[in-house]
């Protein structure tokens, strides 16, 4: 494992929700989350005071009210949240280009380049962020990616932890394995199968083992339980897709339902397109549909224009599939990797 490299991992405390109490400080101390309002949406995220609650990202709206009666919810305003991630961002100019964001609320900052220790650099962002910003973020420092995003957990909200290169055998022995980037719940769950909770324990697997039971990842794993994460920060991180979804309030009964909520969302998307991913060329379409028996189904066709005919075709493909009443509706494009094989967007559409 390379020890000269200094990462940051930067992750902003409950953002969409920081900056609703910003424009709104009446909510501060009140339990607050954004995300749909009718009882069969889900919220998007919460502040502290709603998690003390037990209030949670992704929670259904109708239990997070069971949890917490007198919870405040408040519409989701992405354009807000986009001006306040740029905001951020430009401080993370100043002291690097290798910034790797994730989403608009976390990234990655290589400054391994910098003469200054890595917390100094991540506690001197964090002070400029709430200056400037009136946000507040966490932070980690490490030598790797897997380190840094693990210890930014370490001491929210508003702190900071560092992980020294000699500390991070230490560090992993007690991690549980589902904190190991890439283990998902199906995957943490055949670990636990195998009596497997930490990364100590998982270091005891040798690495035949591990392809036998995880295949390739099975390798990754044994590198991973052990701290070892030679990814770069990429500064040009590529978006692989794009989509728009919704959660109904009451289930949508008939094709023609799903049709007029397809056009609604259709607009949405291509006005998302236009904006974020003009010029990327397109790989895939596709159509997602949860039915009121909550199995899902994907229809997707090779890359062609967003035009809504094919969207169309692709919603009677899945609602034939099952023919259920549909709980959520999703749209989205798969983008190309490379620049042959695709159509190029045109979006004066």
């Amino acid at each position: 494992m390379r020890t000269n490299r200094r990462i940051i991992h930067i992750d902003m405390d409950c953002f969409y929700a920081a900056v609703e109490m910003r424009e709104r400080p009446e909510l501060a101390e009140r339990p607050l989350a954004v995300g749909g309002a009718s009882g069969r949406g889900v919220l998007t995220t919460c502040n502290y005071p709603a998690r003390a609650y037990g209030v949670r990202s992704a929670m259904p709206v109708f239990k997070a009210r069971e949890l917490c009666p007198q919870l405040v919810i408040v519409p989701v305003r992405f354009e807000l949240y986009r001006a306040a991630s740029k905001a951020v961002r430009e401080i993370f100019a100043r002291y690097t280009e290798l910034i790797e964001p994730l989403s608009l609320d976390e990234a990655y900052l290589d400054v391994s380049h910098l003469r200054r220790p890595g917390a100094e650099i991540a506690a001197e962002i964090r002070a400029a962020i709430f200056d400037e910003t009136g946000l507040t973020a966490s932070a980690g420092i490490g030598p790797n990616k897997l380190i840094a995003k693990v210890a930014s957990d370490w001491n929210k909200p508003n702190g900071q932890c560092v992980v020294a290169p000699s500390k991070v055998d230490l560090f992993m022995q007690t991690l549980p394995v589902r904190r190991i980037w890439g283990v998902g719940p199906k995957s943490a769950a055949r670990l636990t199968e195998h009596g497997i909770e930490t990364c100590a324990q998982l270091q005891r697997k040798d690495k035949a083992w591990l392809a036998h039971e995880f295949g390739s990842f099975g390798l990754e794993l044994y590198q991973l339980c052990r701290g070892i994460d030679e990814r770069p920060v990429q500064a040009n991180r590529i978006r692989k897709s794009l989509s728009n979804e919704r959660t109904f309030s009451k289930n949508l009964e008939s094709l023609t339902a799903c049709q007029e909520e397809l056009m609604r969302q259709h607009e949405e998307m291509i006005d998302d397109l236009r904006q974020s991913a003009p010029d990327r060329k397109i790989a895939k379409l596709l159509v997602k549909l949860k039915f009121s028996d909550f199995r899902r189904t994907t229809a997707e066709m090779p890359g062609q224009q967003p035009e809504l005919k094919h969207y169309m075709n692709l919603l009677d493909e899945a609602w034939g599939r099952s023919g259920e009443p549909v709980r959520l509706l999703g749209i989205g494009v798969r983008f190309a990797e490379s620049e042959g094989g695709s159509e190029q967007l045109e979006l004066a559409l």
